[in-house]
């Protein structure tokens, strides 16, 4: 048995895999994600290397997939020492999955909700739980306002899913949905981390990065330039960052044994703060509730 195990979503490129190579300096190595052939060449890497991995198959945004996966985690009986979600996606174009839900809010923040919902109970006193955010979700942020954003514009968890947002959003496409969802990962963080004081939940800004895949649906020359030009100098560039910096960063708040718990940290790995709604514990609360009973209404 190792001594620890960390578990990871979204392990196949970006931050995700830079983070997940990171980890395995530190113990096994769950990864979880769509793709069965991405998730065994990063399996390969990380073996490669002397390192541990398994791998499991997940849809975050079936959540049937979801509950299935963190049972399959579970059953490894693993000593989890940290569970990171980092699976996100921003799509150009609108969709839905197979219940309906709009695809971004589905995979962004129901998923990791569920994931991680059915993973605690499982999880020893003191595992870290991490959220990978972003600060798109407060409209007084300016690097976020000045990339075309207006913030989160939560209505409710049943309207996020039929993706209405409130009015006076951004035109860029697909952004309203991104910002929502990410302030309900934000939210959860801030929820879970009072109500359950025995694990520890924490959320990371890892600040804008032109190299990672989130980017995916731009066009060719769009990501190039993205990857290898805009990425190499983006960590001195305020709010910046590239895949290898974010990663260092994401491991060591992954990785870090204090008590911290309820605690937003930026590309940097310091405290910030987010929007002034979702600090508000009332608010905060409330997506966490009105997430519960839409879960409630979808058959186990």
């Amino acid at each position: 048995m190792p001594d620890k195990a960390y578990v990871i979503t979204g392990p196949t490129s970006g931050f995700g895999r830079r983070t997940a190579l990171e980890l395995a300096r530190h113990g096994t190595v769950v990864l979880v994600g769509r793709d069965a052939a991405k998730l065994d060449d990063v399996r390969a890497r990380i073996e490669g290397g002397g390192g541990e991995a398994v791998t499991v198959v997940c849809d975050l945004a079936d959540l049937t997939s979801v509950r299935r996966a963190a049972a399959q985690i579970t059953e490894l009986g693993l000593p989890i020492a940290g569970v990171l979600n980092n699976a996100g996606i921003f799509p150009h174009r609108p969709g839905t999955n197979a219940l309906g839900w709009d695809i971004v809010y589905a995979t962004n923040h129901i998923g990791p909700f569920v994931f991680t919902e059915t993973l605690a109970p499982h999880l020893a006193d003191g595992t870290q739980v991490v959220f990978v955010v972003s600060a798109v979700e407060d409209p007084e942020r300016k690097p976020a306002t000045l990339s075309g954003f207006r913030g989160a514009r939560y209505i409710s968890a049943e309207a996020s899913t039929r993706g209405e947002w409130q009015p006076g959003g951004s035109k860029l496409p697909g952004a309203d949905a991104y910002a929502t969802s990410k302030q309900g990962n934000l939210a959860t963080v801030l929820a879970f981390a009072r109500e359950t004081p025995r694990l520890r939940f924490n959320a990371v800004e890892p600040g804008f990065a032109p190299g990672t895949n989130l980017g995916r649906d731009a066009g060719l020359f769009l990501r190039l330039l993205s990857k290898y030009v805009l990425s190499p100098p983006a960590p001195l560039i305020k709010y910046w960052t590239n895949p290898g910096t974010a990663a260092r960063v994401i491991t060591r708040i992954l990785t870090d044994e204090s008590d911290a718990t309820g605690v937003y940290y930026d590309e940097k790995g310091r405290p910030m703060r987010g929007s002034a709604q979702v600090h508000d514990p009332a608010f905060n609360a409330r997506v966490v509730a009105e997430t519960r009973a839409l879960l409630k209404t979808v058959p186990a």
